[in-house]
């Protein structure tokens, strides 16, 4: 243990989830989509490139998100569709406690990204939805939305893998948060393939 850190426990208690994040849909048609979504729901594009787009309709940094995947067809697990939904808490703390609990009951995540503005942990639920559990990195809204127009967003709007056990013990080693939040430079990552 690095004696400059703080010990840290988890949360006394268990706690839901802060809120509903975003959707997440792929499709054979982004533009389509990305265009519905705005007339419905009065939302504004934040960030649109050849493979994914985000919008918003209030103060998150995306409530809808649309990945283009041309070669989709009918009804089936890799076609046009929802790709996941994500739940957001309110602290590093109280993600990894969730994953712990989650673990604990045999539950394990199918993969782990910190997209930058978001550190999440993905499930999968028994119908083979995905379903993200995630915290916020920035410390407000603009802060993230700025940060979706960087250079480093540009070049990869995915994310960086990492593994949830290494998270949760750098977080109870006492690492600063700041520094488990921020997005490793893992340079360019493409569309996903599903």
């Amino acid at each position: 243990m690095n004696p400059s850190h703080a010990m840290r426990t988890l949360p006394e208690q268990d706690r839901p989830p802060e809120k509903l994040a975003h959707l997440v849909f792929k499709s054979r048609d982004k533009k389509a989509m990305m265009d519905w979504y705005a007339t419905v729901l009065l939302a504004r594009t934040v960030f649109d490139n050849h493979f994914i787009g985000f919008l918003s309709f209030d103060d998150e940094h995306h409530r809808v998100a649309v990945i283009e995947i041309p070669s989709l067809s009918g009804p089936a697990p890799a076609a046009s569709g929802l790709h996941h939904v994500a739940f957001t808490y309110s602290s590093l703390g109280d993600l990894l406690r969730t994953f712990v609990r989650l673990r604990d009951a045999g539950i394990m995540p199918h993969h782990s990204l910190n997209h930058g503005p978001t550190t999440s942990i993905y499930y999968t639920d028994p119908d083979g939805n995905r379903v993200e559990l995630q915290i916020d990195n920035f410390a407000d809204m603009e802060e993230a939305t700025a940060w979706l127009s960087s250079p480093e967003f540009e070049e990869n709007p995915i994310g960086a893998n990492f593994e949830p056990e290494a998270l949760l013990s750098r977080y109870l080693a006492g690492e600063p948060e700041a520094d488990l939040k921020r997005r490793p430079n893992v340079g360019p990552r493409s569309a996903p393939s599903r």
